[in-house]
């Protein structure tokens, strides 16, 4: 029985040899913002050999089909997961990662799943990994009405918004205008 899963994270990529870059700084950026830096060697060496199963030697003639690359935090293990949109070819685990902590999926949407698991640090389990917290989004905050102190400010006159916003405008090396 699979431990529930405490955190994941995706990137959906093209399959093409970038693919392997873009998951390589994927890698870096999510163990980094999880704490367990210490993880990121194996973790990549195992993210390469997955994704070069997948992408293969990539057809230039055919069109390149989308693969969602998955990095999911579970009881004493970091899952990497890789589903393949194509049906064939049949992936195979890289024999560098075969074992009992990796294997091929087939999926109900007849998608494949490829995956392979890497222990946690001794004495962590993804219940204790210091996740961030996700903020409001830039979006949201944008969207949420200003604060009241800003609202109810009657000292802004058009003049000193107008002053604020040729500010904001001019470059860096040009002096400000009064």
């Amino acid at each position: 029985m699979r431990d529930q899963t405490v955190q994941v994270d995706d990137l959906k990529l093209v399959a093409l040899p970038s693919a392997i870059n873009c998951a390589d700084l994927f890698v870096r950026f999510t163990l980094a913002e999880w704490r367990v830096e210490s993880m990121i060697p194996d973790v990549r060496r195992v993210t390469e050999a997955l994704i070069t199963a997948v992408v293969g030697d990539a057809n230039a003639k055919s069109t390149p089909t989308m693969l969602l690359f998955r990095l999911r935090l579970s009881g004493n293990t970091l899952a990497i997961e890789i589903e393949d949109d194509r049906q064939t070819p049949k992936l195979a685990v890289p024999r560098s990662l075969a074992g009992p902590n990796s294997g091929v999926t087939p999926l109900s949407t007849g998608k494949q799943l490829l995956w392979a698991e890497v222990p946690l640090p001794k004495g962590m389990d993804a219940t204790v990994v210091p996740l961030p917290r996700r903020g409001t989004t830039r979006a949201a905050a944008a969207a949420a009405p200003p604060p009241a102190e800003i609202a109810g400010a009657d000292d802004l006159s058009p003049d000193v918004m107008e002053r604020i916003l040729e500010g904001l405008r001019r470059d860096h090396g040009e002096p400000p205008r009064i």
